[in-house]
């Protein structure tokens, strides 16, 4: 449970760093200049897009759970470490703010941001791996909100001092980590049976 909390914290406050949603974070700060409800919002939709996420991982890891499936999760981690050496830019379209208030504005922008971005499919890969749906949902909002709460209440300060290429670097050699950590397991999990 420890290891699935940690790794996920890691691994997310990581990527997210320089991620889109980050920088949807800072253009709805600067937006609304309400940083307490923006907060809340990135909080709910992580909760809810990363539960799902994690569970959906978890069980498909039940059923597909195999050889095969294994080198799947390690191969996916692999491709997130080349993944995360790709600078997100935000689309002019995402960042344009609904009518309704602070909060409500950012639990649906971060909720269908997050779809299919690379915290999220690392949500998923990380509940294939661990199996333990909470503890990676819990470290996956953490790590959502170590790196987007700054960015809240600091803005575009944050972006003129943090590296990003480094930070990606570390986010990527992280992924790289993993999966070859899986893939030396399944390997090894291979060789027993044979």
């Amino acid at each position: 449970m420890f290891e699935a909390l940690l790794t996920s914290t890691a691994v997310v406050t990581l990527a997210e760093i320089g991620d889109k949603t980050q920088l949807l974070a800072i253009v709805l700060a600067t937006r609304f200049r309400k940083p307490v409800p923006i907060v809340a919002g990135i909080f709910a939709a992580t909760i809810a897009n990363h539960f799902l996420a994690a569970l959906v991982g978890s069980q498909v890891a039940s059923i597909l759970d195999g050889q095969w499936f294994r080198y799947a999760i390690a191969a996916s981690f692999i491709a997130m470490a080349a993944w995360t050496l790709i600078p997100d830019k935000l689309d002019d379209d995402e960042h344009k703010p609904a009518r309704f208030g602070a909060f409500i504005t950012t639990l649906i922008a971060f909720f269908l941001v997050e779809m299919g971005d690379k915290t999220q499919v690392a949500t998923i890969a990380l509940g294939a791996r661990f199996h333990d749906v909470f503890s990676v949902t819990m470290g996956t909002t953490l790590g959502m909100m170590l790196a987007n709460v700054p960015a809240v209440f600091l803005g575009h300060e944050v972006l003129k001092y943090v590296p990003l290429n480094i930070v990606r670097l570390i986010a990527a050699g992280l992924f790289l980590l993993i999966g070859l950590w899986v893939l030396a397991q399944t390997a090894g999990w291979t060789a027993g049976l044979l």
